[in-house]
């Protein structure tokens, strides 16, 4: 009968009815209360559970106010969820109130030692984040939950603001630290890119085997770090660490994959354009200009030869009467085409410094200043990511800086950039930045002059070089403003502070004085620069309100701005699918200085990695490709080669043997079509042009500025890469890696073990031990890795130094380990 009541009731009543059964309670305990009763606690613990499932007003936080009455008993006896999220609303109260909060942070305290001994470490990392107290955590942190911790705690710092990322790494760097593993603590060093925590690793760290491994990262990372005492005490193991910083062994160990794999055959342009799988007419129209012709043939053949130390058109010496023979290529070319044909040669003996010196060296006794120019930049390519104590490239390019001839300065300038960037050289600086403000200096030497300031000094904010860019630009005369090469110099001035945020504020100010022709163009590119690999959403809105405006033609600025949002937008990879749906809309209703950009923008976010391209995107592609516009059409080419860079996929393969065929008759186009077939060739499929590593956590900045170069002199193709300075592609070397695991022994000696490699999960915060890696394959060691690929030890013999299995890892024995 009392059922039937119940259900008589209407939903109103039934509301009123069950608010005057909470009033009753309340009522009760507040008199309880003033009778200083013995049951007061435990009826606001009783009170506390009953609010959890009360319906009430969400702004009382009923269950928190009776459980800080209450008994405060221990908290894993009863339901904890619900508080959480009251302690972060009462917290925020608090604070505006401005009243104590001691009481709550007592509570904070209870809930995460419960989180964090039942394996709920992510629950207590976001609980101390929403009432700022993650200094608290590292107390409850043991050895069984620190990996999982700073996982969870590294994964999130993409998603959070300004300086909250930092207190997050910060904490990360400091838990690794606490447990000594050295390796791990490094990334967050990295990242915030702290030198004094990169030192305290390596003081912090009495692990010999450790620190060689920090010493791999640090050499992919592009860093310049000198050890001293106090970082190595010991003189041979600081030569030890000292010779693996400077790279020295990358060649080897890319030598090592490349015969484990059987590659080392040098290939031919004819290998790659494979021209009789066409049907139908080939490419008949090769001698329309065949200068052109030789030129694509000259970056085909570096490109895809990267490294070798062999190819069939510089160092063949088969035949040393043959057509083909070194020097007898280099004079096939013209002009300004023999510095390229020459510079080829230091791509072929990539990373081989003393090889690349010794071939090189017979063209600086040539007597055509072109051909002296090439070797000049060949001698900056094959010391790119290399140190040597003797400095070579400084003993041979430092002289030829102050060269009356044009083309000589800029093979010596722009040699400079590529084999020092990233050192903030003082001597580069002193002899670079007075051409700044040389006027007897022509505008390409000046621009090409403040792109290797910006790579030598990415992202170190150095004031004394951007006010000499920023005069260089001031200096400029009205007809030099609409100049192509005048827009390389915003560019130097936002490499100085890659990545750098709010650092970039001061200068953007004062880049408002600019011309006006300038301005918005330098004001883009700064910000996109500063922004770039942050992922900060507001920044993005910002440069696409940019590109949705309809301006003229001579509105240069729409195109930094489409890059921009690719530079920021790569960081993570939410944002990297929001912002190809982006880009997409752009091609849709964008202006054409949008849509010549959109492509380029589409192979920066999608690098070496064709797995992330959607079907629709590489239709998009190939409908661009074929665009009315000659400038989109090459950018979609373009994008098809740094898509495709160094995978060798067959698709992005067969679809650009079709367009040769298609553009045969096209000089422009089909140089175009070549560069892109040699990148997705690059080292015959075994180097990347990815800008990050260490399981896409650390973003390489000399690699990034290398790309971003190029990028920035596609969006003129036909006064850069189609006129006079097509050897603007050779900045692509500073982002060219091996995309290798080399499995090291303790003595760095290459050991081949089997490794299971995959496709990469997310498995951040989610219960027990998940498989990290799905539609695994078991290889033995040198393996390649493509883009989104993790491997593991499918051994228990050795254990891996470090946690990422990528590049050279050290591999130490397993003192548990027995033969069965």
């Amino acid at each position: 009968m009392a059922k039937n009541k119940m259900e008589d009731l209407s939903d109103e009543d039934l509301a009123l009815k069950e608010q005057l059964y909470l009033y009753v309670e309340r009522t009760y305990y507040e008199q309880t209360m003033a009778d200083e009763s013995n049951v007061k606690e435990y009826l606001a613990d009783i009170l506390s559970v009953l609010a959890m499932s009360a319906p009430g007003d969400e702004e009382e936080l009923e269950s928190l106010r009776y459980r800080l009455l209450g008994s405060k008993g221990d908290i894993s006896s009863w339901g904890h969820e619900n508080l959480a999220g009251q302690i972060a609303k009462e917290y925020a109260k608090r604070q505006t109130a401005d009243t104590p909060i001691d009481d709550l942070l007592e509570l904070v305290q209870q809930i995460v030692a419960f989180h964090m001994k039942h394996n709920a470490e992510a629950e207590a990392v976001d609980l101390l984040m929403e009432v700022e107290y993650l200094d608290m955590l590292i107390e409850h942190v043991d050895q069984t939950n620190f990996k999982r911790t700073c996982q969870y705690l590294t994964s999130s710092a993409r998603y959070l603001p300004g300086p909250d990322y930092m207190l997050v790494l910060d904490l990360a760097f400091s838990i690794y630290l606490k447990f000594e593993e050295y390796t791990d603590a490094l990334q967050p060093a990295l990242f915030l890119d702290k030198r004094q925590y990169v030192r305290q690793v390596f003081t912090s760290c009495n692990d010999m085997l450790q620190k060689k491994q920090c010493c791999y990262i640090l050499a992919r990372h592009g860093v310049t770090f000198e050890l001293d005492e106090e970082l190595a005490p010991i003189e041979e193991d600081r030569e030890i660490l000292q010779d693996i910083l400077n790279n020295s062994k990358l060649s080897e160990g890319y030598l090592t994959l490349a015969r484990d794999i059987e590659v080392m055959e040098p290939k031919s342009p004819e290998d790659i354009y494979k021209e009789h799988l066409l049907d139908g007419h080939t490419c008949a129209g090769v001698n329309v200009d065949s200068a052109r012709h030789n030129l694509a043939a000259t970056f085909v053949n570096a490109f895809v030869n990267a490294g070798f130390g062999q190819d069939k058109l510089m160092t063949d010496t088969s035949d040393s009467s043959s057509s083909n023979s070194s020097g007898n290529w280099v004079f096939k070319n013209k002009e300004h085409g023999k510095t390229s044909a020459a510079a080829s040669l230091g791509m072929v003996l990539l990373w081989d410094v003393d090889s690349g010196l010794a071939q090189l060296d017979k063209y600086f006794h040539s007597k055509d200043n072109h051909v002296i120019a090439g070797a000049l930049l060949g001698v900056g390519i094959a010391n790119c990511s290399i140190k040597n104590d003797c400095d070579p490239a400084m003993a041979l390019l430092g002289d030829y800086t102050d060269n009356e001839d044009t083309s000589i300065r800029i093979g010596a300038i722009m040699g400079l950039g590529i084999a020092y960037a990233g050192s903030q050289n003082e001597q580069i600086r002193c002899k670079l930045a007075p051409i700044l403000n040389d006027a007897k200096a022509s505008l390409d030497v000046i621009a090409f002059a403040a792109i290797s300031l910006g790579l030598v000094y990415v992202g170190s904010c150095n004031e004394e070089i951007a006010q000499a860019i920023i005069f260089a630009l001031m200096d400029r005369s009205e007809s030099e403003m609409g100049e192509p090469l005048t827009r390389l110099l915003p560019l130097g001035l936002g490499l100085l502070y890659l990545g750098k945020q709010e650092s970039v504020e001061a200068t953007a100010e004062v880049s408002k004085t600019l011309d006006e022709k300038i301005r918005k163009y330098c004001e883009i590119t700064l910000l996109s620069c500063a922004y770039a690999g942050t992922g900060n959403v507001l920044k993005v809105q910002n440069l696409l309100g940019h590109c949705s405006h309809h301006l003229d033609k001579d509105e240069m600025h729409q195109g930094p701005a489409v890059l921009g949002i690719a530079m920021i937008s790569m960081a993570e990879e939410l944002g990297l699918d929001m912002a190809i749906r982006s880009l997409e809309h752009l091609l849709q209703y964008g202006e054409l200085n949008v849509r010549r950009a959109v492509p380029l923008a589409l192979g920066l976010l999608c690098i070496s990695n064709p797995k992330k391209i959607k079907a629709n995107v590489i239709e998009s592609l190939s409908k661009l490709s074929h665009d009315t516009d000659s400038e989109v059409a090459m950018a979609a080419v373009i994008a098809f080669g740094l898509i495709g860079a160094g995978t060798n996929n067959a698709r992005i393969a067969g679809m650009l043997r079709n367009l040769s065929s298609f553009y045969h008759k096209h000089t422009d186009l089909l140089f175009c079509v070549r560069i892109a077939q040699s990148l997705v060739h690059l080292g015959k499929g075994l180097l990347t042009l990815n800008p990050y590593h260490c399981d896409r956590f650390l973003l390489s900045p000399t690699s990034l500025a290398g790309l971003i170069t190029m990028m920035h002199s596609c969006l003129d193709m036909k006064a850069m890469m189609l006129g006079k300075y097509h050897y603007i592609l050779y900045f692509l070397v500073l982002a060219m890696q091996p995309r290798m695991l080399l499995t090291l022994d303790e003595n760095l000696k290459p050991v081949s073990v089997p490794v299971r490699v995959g496709q990469a999960v997310d498995v951040v915060g989610q219960a027990g031990r998940p498989k990290i890696i799905t539609g695994l394959q078991t290889h033995s060691t040198p393996v390649l890795l493509a883009a989104g690929d993790r491997a593991e030890l499918a051994t228990e013999k050795y254990i891996p130094v470090s946690s990422i299995l990528e590049g050279f890892v050290i591999l130490k024995d397993n003192p548990d380990y027995t033969e069965e």
